[in-house]
This record gives structure tokens, sequence and C-alpha cells, in this order.
């Protein structure tokens, strides 16, 4: 809102004074202005995640330093978002979407606002005209909250109207800069301060934002700036022209750069399954401080006011931009390169994984480990890849049989923490006369309990388990195996959450007249261990958890619960995956899971006698 305000009273001052814009000198000073810091602290961030990130980050690093260097990080976000099976930590570069949001805004808004300019010179009309486009865009970041929120978030379409409310103050204040009486411009500015306030205490990340929220800071920073306008004696205005806070917002742009690498660097060195201290974050958010002062001093400054540039025609600072975007990227790509070159394995080799209960972890990451590290993301059932996954818009009840036909079917009902059981229950059909049926979906689990994706309401997500069940009761197969995620986003948060997967549990068991039973969901090691693994080829113990931790889920106990109630058979295969006070990410020479809580295709079908033996016990041979 506030680059809206500064960017829109800049171009309305030259409108008003020469009757057009000047768009070289236009993009060639906020080329100078965003620029030089951006890409210094772009490039420090990738040689140090080179240093200090686990190899198998790399390939993110990458991705968000050129996404970065073409102005173009929150489309990758965005992309990212919808991406299910996308690494969940936080890129290095997660800070920049919203540069990248202005510096588009900024490819667009000159062009628009001159041509808005030279054809209706009346001021109100212009003003209704902006006031109803970004009323428009508003309306549809409210839309896609409630629809594709990383879209909502990310896109430039969905978040112009902030800057486009930035923009609107600017003509308030050109054409009536004191609109206001002193009294209610003291009123507004204490009302806009205490919105800002709010927004930062209350807002979490229940919040659906950006969503009719975020319209609470943008307002509260819209009141402030207007009241500002009149300098009322006792609104905020002398509170925020203090000195430290002037400093502040000198600083600001480069404060806003650095801290996140300055947090996300340390976080990678010790692990990101060791999350920071309490301490040490705060002392890094105080070392930001001197670090984005020397970084205005010493680059944001010198960018912006040196004479190589500045005494030179715009061509030179658009040139050297452009240079600069592409001598970043293909830096950055080396780099990545470089890293893909490094060796992801102990050098010494593992026995043959044998399965037993419990199991005997391997303690470095062998050479002859299967899926390898950097094969492990994909190690996936086949059912993704052919379509019998659903994804997120699905909503019917799709046929997808393996085998026989005619042969007694197990179902496999249930998010993807049912998909990943399928190498499994697909073996042990193959050998034992029965066929296979998927009804898997993506973040959607078979208990009947409304949940939320990205902070909206996952409607698809009811409508096909309803689908499901019908058939279920229609087809009536041998058995259907229930297995969730126990720690989906539920819709109602503020409802005790055991209570509700039990409940919800309860009402999927008692609609469904089949033979059900239950597998209980795997232990969650919360950080994907390949990740960590690639910077502890030696000691891969460092990337297991105590078993009390990964088995925390309280949708586990509700199981357990609800299945001796119910009659329901309960499978149980974790302490095949688990010590008896540690699940670790590797047992002889098989990588158990492919993220933080899926194992993969790979270990799974090789439980396939021990799942089969737990099935033989609920259901007769078919010939039986």
């Amino acid at each position: 809102m506030i680059s809206g305000f500064l960017i829109t009273s800049h171009l309305l001052a030259e409108l008003r004074c020469d009757g057009r814009v000047q768009f070289a000198t236009f993009y060639a000073k906020r080329a100078r202005r965003i620029l030089p810091a951006s890409f210094v602290v772009l490039s420090f961030s990738v040689v140090a995640a080179l240093i200090w990130y686990p190899p198998l980050l790399m390939r993110e690093v990458w991705m968000g330093a050129v996404a970065t260097a073409f102005y173009l990080p929150n489309m990758l976000f965005a992309v990212q978002g919808t991406n299910y099976l996308a690494e969940s930590t936080p890129s290095l570069f997660q800070h920049y979407w919203s540069l990248g949001i202005e510096e588009q805004f900024y490819l667009v808004w000159p062009l628009l606002l001159s041509l808005l300019y030279w054809r209706i010179r009346q001021p109100k009309t212009l003003f209704a005209i902006l006031l109803g486009t970004f009323a428009a865009a508003f309306a549809l970041c409210i839309h896609l909250t409630f629809r594709s929120q990383p879209w909502a978030f990310f896109s430039l379409p969905t978040r112009a109207w902030e800057l486009g409310v930035g923009g609107l103050v600017a003509f308030l204040l050109t054409y009536r800069p004191r609109v206001l009486t002193n009294a209610v411009a003291a009123t507004l500015g204490w009302i806009g301060l205490i919105g800002l306030i709010a927004s930062a205490a209350l807002f979490n990340s229940a919040t659906q934002f950006p969503g009719y929220w975020a319209a609470v800071p943008v307002l509260g920073t819209a009141a402030v700036i207007v009241a500002g306008g009149s300098r009322p004696a006792y609104g905020p205005y002398a509170l925020l022209s203090l000195r430290v806070m002037q400093f502040v917002g000198l600083i600001s742009y480069s404060l806003y750069l650095v801290h996140w690498p300055l947090l996300m660097i340390p976080q990678a060195a010790v692990g990101f399954e060791n999350p920071l201290p309490l301490w040490s974050t705060l002392l890094i958010g105080a070392i930001s401080f001197p670090v984005a002062w020397l970084t205005y001093r010493f680059v944001e400054e010198p960018g912006r006011t040196g004479s190589w540039l500045t005494s030179a025609r715009p061509r030179r600072s658009l040139v050297a931009s452009g240079a600069a975007s592409v001598t970043l990227a293909l830096a950055a790509s080396g780099i990545y390169v470089h890293s893909t070159t490094r060796q992801l394995d102990s050098g010494e080799s593992a026995p043959e994984t044998k399965i037993t209960a419990p199991p005997t972890p391997t303690l470095f990451v062998p050479t002859n480990l299967t899926p390898s590290l950097r094969g492990a993301h994909n190690d996936q059932p086949i059912i993704y890849a052919d379509g019998c996954h659903l994804g997120f818009s699905d909503t019917e009840a799709k046929d997808c049989v393996y085998g026989d036909l005619n042969a007694p079917r197990i179902v496999l009902f249930g998010d993807s923490h049912a998909a990943q059981w399928f190498p499994a229950v697909l073996r042990y059909a193959e050998l034992n006369g029965y066929s296979v049926e998927t009804h898997t979906k993506s973040s959607c689990p078979s208990v009947s309990a409304s949940v939320l994706r990205n902070g909206v309401p996952y409607v698809e997500c009811d409508e096909w388990r309803s689908a499901v069940v019908a058939k279920l009761n229609a087809e009536q197969p041998a058995l259907v195996l229930l297995a969730n995620y126990g720690a989906v986003t539920l819709a109602n948060q503020s409802a005790d959450y055991q209570f509700t997967w039990s409940n919800a549990l309860t009402k999927t068991l008692r609609e469904l007249s089949v033979s059900t039973a239950v597998i209980l969901d795997t232990p969650d090691l919360k950080t994907t261990p390949a990740v960590c693994l690639s910077a502890h080829l030696g000691s891969a113990l460092a990337c297991g958890k105590p078993r009390a931790a990964a088995l925390d889920a309280p949708a586990r106990i509700a199981e357990v619960r609800v299945a001796a109630e119910e009659g329901v058979p309960l499978i149980d295969m974790t302490d095949y995956v688990c010590t008896t006070d540690r699940c670790e990410p590797i047992v002889g020479n098989t990588l158990i899971y492919r993220d933080a809580h899926h194992i993969t295709a790979t270990f799974s079908e090789l439980l396939a006698g021990q799942l089969g033996a737990q099935i033989d016990k609920i259901i007769p041979a078919p010939d039986g």
C-alpha cells in the first residue's frame, strides 16, 4: 500500500507538471532504487546456501534465485503452493514475493495511469474509474482466497488492489491535501494505527488471508497516511516522526531484504529438523538492523545515486539491470549444477533390507540406498502417474481397479496416506487372488470431517467422500482399508481434535455397509529425511525422531479407541518402521520415507507380507 502511494505520488507530480511520464527515466530510477540491494542480497544468499544448505535443497534455492532475478518469485511460489508434492521447507527467497508483485505492478501502472490521465482529465472521474477497478481486484482477491489461496496470496491481479489503495490515497492528497479537520484526522490516524497493531497481533495461520482480512492493515495504513497529510497535533504523527522511527523507515527496504536470509541460513546450518530457539531468533532479529544499515549505506544508496548511472542516459541503467538479471540467473544455475555433482552417500554399502519388528536402523547413507536420496521424492505409487490418485478438484468416485476385474476386491480409501500403501496391497493381492481398487485423493481423509486446504474449506473433499461411500456400498468389495494423514487442518479449529476425529471416523465406519479395517497412520518425522540425510551422510540417526514425537498425532489415539468401540480391525505397521524408542529413516539399504510422513513406494512393497498377514486375519482367501 505504501509503495502504491509513493509511486503514484511521483507519477501524478510528473503528469501534472509535464503532462506525460518519461517512461525510460521512470524505469531507470526504479531499477536503481530496487535492484542493487536486492541483487546483492540475492547473490550472498546463493553463496551462503551452497556452503550451509543441505545439498538436496539447492534445487529449490536455484529455482527461487532465478525467479527472483527475473522478478517472478511470487509466481513460482503460487505454483509451488498449489503443488501437493512440493518441498515444504520455506524458500530462502520467500520474502521476495512482495517485491515481485511491486515490480510487476510498476511495469503496468505507469502505462495505465498515463493512458487514463491523457484520456480523462477530470480527477474525480479518474478517481472513480480507478476505485471501481481496484474494488473489482479486491473482489477477485476474496473469491480466490476461498478457491485457490496460494494464487490469491501471490498473484498481482489479486494483490493489486492494495497498491491501488495507496494510489487512491495519493490522488486524494494530491488534489485535496487537507481533506480532514484536525480532530477527524487525529482520530482517523489512531484508528489506523490500532488496526495495524491489531492485524500484527491477532492474525495467525488460521486467518483466511488475504481475503477481506487484508483490508484491515491496508485501510489502517491508508488512514495513517491520510491523517498524516494534515499533521494533527494529537494524532500519531508525532510518534511516527521520532528519529528512531524515521531511521527504521530509512533502512526498511534493506531490512526487508536481509532479515529472512539471516534467519534461514543459521537454521539450515543447524538443520531444519532442529528449530532455532527463541533467544537466537531474537538475537538474529537484532543483528538484522546493523546489517540493514550497512546494506543501505554501502549498496542501496550508492546504487541509487551513483554518478556512473545517474549521469548517463536511462538506457545505461536499464541495460545494466538486464545484464545483472541474466548474470545472476546464470551464476545461480552454475552453482546448482555444481551442487548436483556432490556425492550423496557415505561410500559404504549396506546389507539388503530384511523386514523385522523391530527394525535394525542403518547408521549411515549407504551407496546402494534404494531409492537414492535424489530419487526419494519421486518414489511414489503408480497411481500418481496414471491419474488414479485424484487431485484437489476431482469430486467423482473414479473406477480404478488393478488385477482381475472378477476377483474379490480390496479397496484403499483415504488421502495420500492410503495411497502410500498401494504397492504393499497390490503385491499381496497379486499373490493371493485379489484385485485392488483405489479411492484416494490428495489432502482428503476418508473420515467424515470437513477440512481446510490452504486455509479455505475443501468442499471437493466432502463431495468426493460421499460419492465413494455410495459406490462402495453398492459394489460390496471384500474389504475396505481406511488410512489417512492424522494431522490435516480441520475446518472447526476450535473443536477438540481427538473428539472431532473420533466422531468423523465413527460416522464413516457406520455409513459403510461393507467389511472395513483401519490402517494406523505412519510415524511423522516432521521434516524430509532425504534433505536431512544429504547433510548427514555418515550419521543417519541425526535425521530420525523419538518414537513418542513421531507418533504424537491426536488422530492415532482417536482411531485406536474408535476401532475398539466399533469392533473394526486395526492394522498397525509401526513396529516395522520404528524401534521401541526411535523412528529412523533407513533400514538395511532402503530409504523408508520420501518426505516427512509418506513412506517410499519401495519400502511399502517390502511390507506386503507383513501387511498381508494382517489382512489374512480379517478376510478369508478368495478360494476359501
